[in-house]
């Protein structure tokens, strides 16, 4: 059953954010993740507002778990830790 990575992010220093964006990719590869939504128009109806928001498919929970905690993904994430905000939620899609 799919998994879904929910990210909610605010840049406060684009040129050093770079720096997770060169890393990132690598992690999401590892585990076949698929965006299905990154950026764009967004209106934050309830709840506090973050300037990006991003959607990842994963082919179940334990590999969307499995890459955030893997090491590709906490290079990228302590890139991230001081120039930007985050939110992320992972959850298990709906059985078929």
């Amino acid at each position: 059953m799919a998994a879904y990575w929910i990210a909610h992010v605010t840049i406060h220093d684009p040129t050093q954010y770079r720096h997770y964006m060169d890393l990132a990719p690598a992690a999401f590869q590892q585990f076949n993740a698929r965006f299905l939504a990154r950026g764009g128009d967004a209106t934050t109806l309830e709840g506090a507002a973050f300037q990006k928001h991003v959607l990842i498919e994963f082919s179940d929970y334990q590999s969307a778990l499995a890459c955030y905690h893997s090491d590709a993904y906490q290079r990228a994430r302590a890139e991230r830790a001081s120039v930007a905000e985050a939110m992320i939620t992972i959850v298990d899609g709906l059985q078929a």
